[in-house]
């Protein structure tokens, strides 16, 4: 059974359903169906790609309804995404597809922490820092937690790696809001549910109490769902809610989870939460077999482990390449071994203690090579849970350029799982697939395996096929289920017959039909009787360039990045690039220059390059630094020579630009308003922002140059605080910091020539290499020499430039690096909480601080220390949970202020919701974007400080 390896691309749907879907929305700029729109989100985290006719925000439950309506008329299918981390092809199709994640974003916590009301577009990680005050949590605990969204926990029925069938979404859901698709909208948890549906949806009702006693007549189906659903299990529809519910209503509600968006559209989700527990034991326990790793499971969970991750000896063997392997395995022969890594935890230490007092004698028993020995050690647990993390990266990252990493999972009875691993690795051998690993949630009987596979021949296609035929005949026999939490989607619809018999099948068939009598939502997702259905829309991955082919499409970039509503996120940009290459390969040219055309701003120029993607993405792809080198290559030897020119006068070029404030600040506002867009319509749009009436006005001159003898440190005073003045009343981050030094007794020196030199943020961002190179040059030596070759420490006053300047010595050719090795970097805000706030006076505090930190704090690692400080000038620091990159970037922010806007748009909400008595971050065009974003004034922590440790007037 094969098919050749295929890609769907459809066209956009005719000019009177674009205008019909266009009715449908409350904004018709939602409704995209130009072609790198529809590329874009043409793939999920899976094997597959369907490109979609549309690409529609939904807004609110009235919008999905009336975009059903219009897809039924149309004849069009519709597909729901939300996070699209979905791994069997759940969130991709040809239709129209309605992006039900950047308007749902709220929650609201209930009865303490005991529930919570949220809304399908907000994160997991997102929900639980909700709720972390009360010491609670969502159940459902799936790694992807940081980019996976409630609609995706909710329409895959997610569990994870401690959840198990007791915490899973089945069973934590208290009630849902939905739509089904006849536009009918269902509120399970109101008193007079059942008596609406009926009145509602008569046909819907009584179908549901007929396949409720359809199933319970029936003995073998009772037996069937009995035992399949007494395991983690997510084939197919939830048709033990037949037996665990009478009513309809209630029923419905259940068949939505795990329906992965067939059924309905899920629009709000009540969980009842579960308690946190933060006291944990951790131990990687290495046993010398598979068979006497799983042997110990059954006793392990009697004594309350809560989580056994297995690692099979292909794993081991991987995590030995890890950067950081862990030092239990040093030595280590690896071949024949397996792992488990095991933890308990409970909500006190006490508690703690007496679990793992009655667990030591079942640990002692335990037939181990190494690692009885459990761990409270925070670093030490991490590191051990960084193995198990890193085995994705680490198999995923390696894999052959222009394949895909698929991760698999499957569920079997505890007494067949060291069997079917075994039998497992013998399939991995006999198809080819000698690099998959073994590992999962072994308590469970659920364990993931990852395939490297390529699709762009039919040799590969074939491949896929007899070994997917394989492992379903060794899952099924052992009395298992295909899938067991990432959903049936795509990648297992062929097989729900099989898992269930016909009869249940039959009755799977029903369910869709009564919800959705027109087959509208996502065709092809969960039922599928093309028995090599799996095998078509297969996604081809051409190369594009080595450092993001290790792309995975796990979309795990997408939280973080400040452009996701407003253009494009890492994940779409490379999907891009990949779409550009392939339609070049096939000869496409039509649409690689649309796609082209769009690029430059779409992708490279509304990137904000803050590369916090990296500091998400597992196979640490820095998408942001990608995207300036692409820049650097559209200019031309003319621009890069006038960008070195004025790096060499640098001092002049901050003074001319003051000066053009000045003026400009001066004029009329219309004339200026006028004569900046003339300048940008002249090819300037780059250089020259729109002129508007927040812009600031020009800062002063950075400190002249000190070199007292008894320095502690090198001041280093950015540029951006010369170039842009303070906000109103405050003498600005350079003078505060001074002031600070003074008062607490800390001499500093400062660089003769500071006006000339910069960190050389600005030729980075914007790709002007020769003139990056020469700053460069010309700041690094003139530290190295006011530093005394590294003898002190160089602190900086703004996070991004502190960042930029330990990335400096990279513009520099690779011979040249070595004399600079000695430079250390650090920013203003960890030398105050170091070296000041220890010699200053108690600061007076002020009540509340709304604090923003920048995605330089993250790369630096100083998040502490900025906390330190804001926690030194306030009695209570409010971090927005919305908190991300304001997308400021430089002048980034200033040119194109639709990606500010939209970046901070949640924060801004936030944080103007309550009042504060200031507001501060610790760099200026970040304070400045948070000001433009809340209307309320943002500084500098330490100017902050500054006031507070002033002595006070007599």
């Amino acid at each position: 059974m094969s098919t050749a390896p295929s890609t769907a691309h459809a066209g956009p749907p005719s000019p009177a359903t674009i205008a019909a879907l266009r009715r449908c929305v409350g904004d018709p700029d939602r409704v995209r169906t130009g072609l790198t729109s529809r590329t874009a989100a043409a793939h999920d985290a899976s094997h597959y790609a369907l490109t979609p006719a549309a690409v529609v925000s939904a807004a609110s439950a009235a919008e999905v309804a009336a975009l059903l309506a219009a897809c039924r008329s149309a004849s069009l299918p519709l597909t729901l995404r939300s996070g699209g981390t979905s791994l069997s092809g759940q969130a991709s199709g040809h239709g129209v597809l309605v992006d039900v994640r950047t308007h749902w974003r709220d929650a609201e916590v209930l009865d303490d922490g005991r529930r919570i009301r949220v809304q399908p577009g907000m994160t997991l990680r997102q929900a639980n820092a909700r709720l972390a005050p009360y010491g609670r949590r969502l159940g459902p605990d799936p790694a992807s937690e940081g980019a996976c969204t409630i609609g995706g926990v909710v329409a895959n029925n997610s569990s994870g790696m401690n959840c198990g069938t007791r915490d899973n979404s089945y069973r934590t859901v208290e009630s849902l809001r939905f739509v089904l698709p006849s536009g009918t909208v269902v509120d399970s948890g109101a008193p007079d549910a059942d008596a609406a549906l009926r009145a509602h949806e008569p046909g819907l009702h009584a179908g549901l109490a007929r396949l409720r006693d359809r199933v319970r007549g029936d003995a073998e189906s009772r037996r069937t769902v009995e035992r399949l659903f007494s395991m983690k299990n997510t084939m197919g529809y939830a048709l033990n809610a037949f037996l665990d519910h009478t009513d309809p209503v209630d029923i419905l509600a259940r068949l939505m989870i795990g329906s992965e968006g067939t059924l309905g559209f899920v629009a709000e989700a009540v969980f009842r939460t579960v308690p946190l527990l933060p006291r944990a034991a951790t131990g990687l326990l290495v046993f010398p077999s598979l068979g006497d790793a799983t042997d110990a499971l059954p006793a392990l969970q009697a004594a309350g482990a809560r989580t056994a991750e297995l690692l099979d000896a292909a794993a081991l063997t991987v995590s030995q390449r890890l950067p950081r392997p862990e030092p239990l395995l040093d030595g280590l022969r690896v071949e024949r071994h397996a792992a488990l890594l095991v933890e308990f935890a409970e909500d006190t230490d006490d508690a703690l203690a007496a679990v793992l007092d009655a667990a030591a004698p079942v640990l002692g028993a335990l037939p181990v090579t190494r690692g009885a020995r459990l761990t409270r050690d925070a670093r030490e647990r991490a590191g051990l849970w960084r193995l198990r993390k890193g085995l994705y990266t680490a198999v995923a990252a390696a894999r052959p350029a222009g394949t895909t990493a698929l991760l698999e999972d499957v569920v079997v009875p505890m007494p067949a799982l060291t069997g079917t691993c075994e039998e497992l690795i013998t399939l991995f051998g006999r198809h080819g697939y000698e690099d998959s690993v073994i590992f999962g949630h072994a308590r469970d009987g659920n364990i993931h395996f990852m395939l490297t596979q390529g699709f762009d021949t039919a040799a590969e296609v074939d491949r896929y096929a007899r070994f997917t035929e394989d492992m379903v005949d060794l899952v099924l026999g052992a009395g298992g289920s295909l899938k067991a939490e990432h959903g049936t989607g795509r990648v297992m619809a062929p097989y729900v017959r099989r898992q269930y018999g016909d009869e249940l099948f039959a009755v799977m068939r029903e369910i869709k039909h009564l919800c959705d009598p027109s087959g509208v939502m996502n065709p092809g997702v969960v039922l599928d009787d093309d028995p090599a259905a799996h095998l078509r829309h297969l996604k081809l991955v051409p190369e594009v360039d080595p450092e993001i082919d290790r792309c995975v499409d796990c979309g795990y970039c997408e939280p973080v990045c400040p452009s996701a509503d407003a253009t494009t996120t890492p994940r779409q940009r490379i999907a891009l690039l990949r779409a550009m290459a392939g339609a070049e390969a096939r000869g496409d040219e039509d649409a690689r220059r649309e796609l082209a055309a769009d690029f430059g701003y779409a992708a490279v120029e509304s990137c904000a390059a803050d590369s916090l993607c990296v500091t998400a993405c597992p196979v640490s792809i820095d998408t942001g630094a990608v995207m300036k080198r692409l820049r650097a290559e559209r200019h031309g030897r003319t621009a890069d020579r006038a960008a070195a020119s004025v790096a060499r006068h640098w001092g002049p070029a901050t003074t001319a630009v003051r000066g053009a404030l000045s003026t400009a600040h001066a004029l009329p506002g219309p004339l200026v308003r006028g004569a900046a867009a003339a300048v940008r319509g002249l090819g300037a749009s780059g250089l020259v922002p729109p002129w508007s009436a927040d812009m600031p006005r020009p800062g002063t001159a950075r400190p002249a140059g000190r070199t007292p003898g008894t320095a502690e440190a090198v001041f280093f005073a950015a540029c951006i605080g010369s170039l842009f003045e303070p906000a109103q009343g405050s003498g600005g981050a350079a003078r505060a910091f001074l002031a600070l030094c003074e008062r607490a007794g800390v001499p500093v020196a400062v660089p003769d020539g500071l006006d000339g030199l910069c960190c050389g943020t600005p030729w980075q961002s914007k790709g002007y290499r020769d003139g990056l190179r020469t700053m460069a040059a010309r700041t690094l030596a003139a530290l190295r020499e006011a530093s005394g070759e590294g003898r002190l420490p160089v602190v900086c006053d703004a996070s991004s430039c502190t960042h930029g300047l330990e990335q400096l010595v990279d513009a520099l050719p690779e011979g040249e690096r070595g004399r600079y090795a000695e430079l250390r970097f650090t920013d203003s805000v960890t030398f105050a909480a170091e070296r000041l706030l220890p010699r200053l006076p108690a600061p007076r505090r002020l009540g509340s601080l709304a604090l923003h930190p920048t995605c330089s704090t993250v790369h630096l690692g100083i998040g502490d220390d900025l906390r330190t400080v804001a926690d030194a000038v306030a009695e209570h620091v409010h971090v927005p949970e919305s908190w991300g990159c304001c997308a400021f970037a430089g002048d980034r922010g200033l040119l194109h202020p639709e990606l500010t806007a939209a970046a901070t748009a949640a924060q801004a909400a936030e944080v103007t919701a309550v009042a504060h008595d200031a507001h501060a971050s610790c760099n200026r065009t970040c304070e400045m974007g948070m000001t433009r974003a809340t209307g309320r004034p943002y500084r500098h922590v330490l100017e902050l400080l500054e006031e507070a440790t002033r002595p006070e007037a007599p």
